[in-house]
């Protein structure tokens, strides 16, 4: 399963390309069922569509869930470049998605671990399994391409 994990990373991160390439912050998330076949992926995309809430998480559960005609994802896995924010582990949660993987922690917004771990936080209804650092370098180098390309450095 761990080379399924890579697998999907991968794609996750041809995600965050594209958004790149858009002068998004280039976060890549991709949805898979529980064989592996990829439902939905997405690529941040707030500044195109002027929405805020359009995380690329969001967008790929948003089209997973029309994929499978179901606003839950049970047995569905998520894998994100970077540690989702709060506003995504809630989508997360909601969704009953069993299985969150990332590649880098966000410590400034994460809330898989870093900042909070809701994934994990008994007080809610629905619990996450959680799995970082998939290709956690790559992730975090698409972020610095970026700051680096804004600041001019």
């Amino acid at each position: 399963m761990t080379d399924d994990l890579y697998y999907l990373m991968t794609q996750a991160m041809t995600e965050a390309e594209a958004g790149l390439e858009e002068g998004e912050v280039p976060v890549g998330a991709v949805v898979a069922d529980a064989n592996g076949r990829i439902l939905a992926g997405a690529h941040n995309r707030p500044i195109g569509l002027n929405d805020p809430t359009a995380h690329a998480e969001i967008l790929a559960l948003r089209k997973a869930g029309a994929a499978l005609g179901n606003y839950r994802l049970n047995d569905c896995l998520l894998v994100v470049t970077i540690e989702p924010c709060v506003m995504c582990m809630g989508a997360v949660i909601h969704a009953r998605i069993a299985r969150l993987v990332f590649g880098a922690f966000d410590p400034k917004t994460g809330a898989a671990g870093s900042l909070y771990d809701m994934g994990r936080d008994g007080r809610l209804n629905h619990r996450v399994e959680v799995v970082s650092g998939i290709l956690e370098e790559a992730c975090q180098e698409l972020m610095r391409r970026f700051f680096r390309a804004r600041r001019g450095t």
